[in-house]
């Protein structure tokens, strides 16, 4: 999207030349606001004095504007924030011909709103927005995208088709190609079945590569495409089939980073649209890429993208701090996190997990849209430090928070391992077993052959570890001692290429017994080195996990995230059921 408005055009306020104290004041808060790092604080002081001045109304609505961006995008006074932009919105529809002020006061409001949870504000101010915006194309396009994407947020894909379909037929009648497309891929993508989408990607990337257009908008074009294209392989675990999807566009990606927006200036104001700064391009792009490396069990590679992710973050979001910027930066946490459990790093897994609930503790919203996610990370974390019952209290906590099918699912998994962990919880276990599969049409078999053979195809280098290993283990008690080996010997070499730490104290200990059974000693002695150099490794990091304050969080279930977490005399927990 264009760059903020609120700070454009201010030497032609209006048919007269500004007064000089306006201009001298917007020069010193506009220097305070692009300082580095920003002086908030001094910026706003300069604007609020624009109203000692009792200035006319075009001056004063943009003034509002103004304070509402900065007190929104740079501080946590968001009643202030909302204030000033009501303000804004209010005098700007008075004004003649002020539509840049009126509709960014209108997008920026709305944002705030559903920040706030108060999206039963947002959806009427948007209507109206769109409603009289008819006449500037840029702005109805963007508004329709923004009021489409608030639809999405709470599930209704029909309100957000229609309106998509609306803004591709607008961005026709006005002739805006560009903009065309983007909804289009969206409403395509959105309204066909899951089995019709393989054809569909493949007639929205020939329409791409046909288009023509100016560079930046076909190069933003085509990531907007490969973004759907690799989300969806990733949607399906088809990890290997993804790789030339992925490579083309992080080769996209630095094609456009090196192109200038002021390059070529489209002559049709609806093809103004951007669907996402390239800014913002590029931590999506490293962030898909986490998504990738984390599901191939490529977890260094996941690490180093997040490092480079989590950087480019940091300096964004010292002048923009756009709502996107940190859902990217909790979607990247929550991939961490999970990255450090199975490497065995629990105590850095749980300071960023803290680090997810101070984020949330900023935005209603943001939390509304992750709370499961977070009670799942703390759940996972209970299980790596044996604390059962509270694993137990975040996944039951999570169930309760989501919607989302393929979370609940796994949700349900874990809580299984908790049941089946603890022994003697068999009744909630079947109970379980039951809403998993209230039909009984799942196989009774697990065909653990056929899983080994399909993750193997597809390079899900975790799940082929954990099927090798399990198939290792299988034939170890059913006493076939060379099967068993053959299965545990790549399921510890795949471990340790990971590194999965579990994995690897499993396959070790087995390898220690097997190796006794065969009556191979040196090989059984060097294996139980291994599986006690593990063990000590996993017993540290239990003892620095459990001594944090932060770990108190397992036993928050309720509400917000806990603003202050009081620290702990040492572990209280025991770590005999991971050695």
């Amino acid at each position: 999207m264009r760059s903020d408005p609120a700070w454009q055009k201010t030497s032609v306020l209006s048919a007269a030349a500004p007064e000089r104290w306006y201009l001298a004041l917007l020069g010193f808060a506009e220097h305070f606001r692009t300082s580095s790092p920003p002086k908030i604080r001094l910026c706003v002081h300069c604007l609020q004095a624009v109203f000692q001045f009792k200035p006319p109304q075009r001056i004063e609505a943009r003034t509002h504007l103004q304070l509402g961006s900065v007190l929104y995008h740079h501080t946590k006074n968001s009643e202030l924030a909302r204030n000033h932009l009501e303000q804004a919105w209010f005098i700007s529809q008075q004004v003649p011909q002020f539509e840049d002020v009126k509709f960014e006061a209108a997008s920026i409001l709305s944002e705030l709103y559903c920040q706030q949870n108060m999206v039963d504000s947002a959806k009427p101010l948007l209507r109206k927005a769109i409603q009289i915006s008819q006449q500037t194309p840029y702005w109805h396009c963007r508004l329709l995208f923004q009021l489409a994407q608030l639809h999405t947020l709470e599930k209704d894909l029909v309100s957000a088709c229609d309106l998509l379909g609306v803004g591709a037929e607008y961005a026709r009648v006005v002739g805006s190609e560009y903009t065309r497309y983007s909804r289009g891929f969206l409403l395509l993508l959105m309204e066909r079945k899951l089995g019709e989408v393989h054809p569909l990607l493949s007639l929205c990337g020939t329409i791409v590569e046909n288009w023509q257009g100016n560079p930046i908008q076909k190069e933003s074009l085509r990531v907007f495409f490969l973004v759907l294209q690799v989300t969806h392989y990733l949607d399906a675990g088809q990890v290997k089939s993804v790789k030339p999807c992925l490579k083309q566009l992080q080769q996209c990606i630095q094609t456009i980073s090196t192109l200038h927006d002021d390059e070529i200036l489209p002559s049709n104001p609806a093809d103004l649209f951007h669907w996402l700064p390239k800014e913002h391009m590029c931590v999506l792009v490293y962030l898909v890429t986490v998504m990738h490396s984390m599901q191939a069990g490529y977890l260094e590679k996941a690490q180093k993208y997040t490092d480079k992710a989590l950087m480019q973050l940091e300096k964004l979001k010292m002048l923009d701090c756009s709502p996107i910027l940190s859902t990217f930066q909790v979607i990247l946490l929550e991939h961490i996190i999970m990255c450090r459990l199975v490497t065995g790093h629990k105590a850095t897994a749980l300071q960023e997990i803290s680090q997810v609930c101070q984020l949330c503790q900023q935005s209603p919203r943001l939390f509304t849209n992750h709370a499961a996610q977070l009670h799942t990370l703390l759940g996972l974390y209970c299980i790596s430090v044996n604390c059962m019952d509270n694993a137990e209290a975040q996944f039951t906590t999570a169930l309760r928070l989501t919607t989302h099918q393929e979370l609940w699912t796994y949700i349900v998994t874990n809580l299984a391992s908790v049941y089946i962990r603890e022994g003697n919880r068999h009744q909630e276990l079947y109970s379980l077993l039951e809403r998993i599969n209230p039909d009984h049409n799942f196989p009774v078999r697990r065909f653990l052959r056929e899983t080994l053979k399909m993750s193997n195809a597809e390079d899900l280098n975790r799940l082929t570890a954990c099927s090798l290993v399990l198939l290792g283990h299988i034939f170890y008690v059913l006493g076939n001692h060379r099967e068993s080996n053959n299965m545990v010997v790549p399921a510890m070499q795949l471990a340790s290429k990971i590194p999965d730490m579990s994995v690897q104290l499993w396959s070790s200990a087995l390898l220690k017994d097997l190796n006794k059974a065969l009556g191979n000693n040196m090989d059984a002695h060097e294996a139980a080195q291994m599986h006690q150099n593990f063990s000590q490794q996993l017993l540290q990091d239990h003892i620095a996990a459990c001594s944090l304050p932060e770990h108190n969080l397992i036993s928050w279930t309720d509400g917000p995230p806990p603003v202050q977490i009081q620290a702990q005399n040492g572990p209280t927990t025991s770590l005999a059921s991971l050695l």
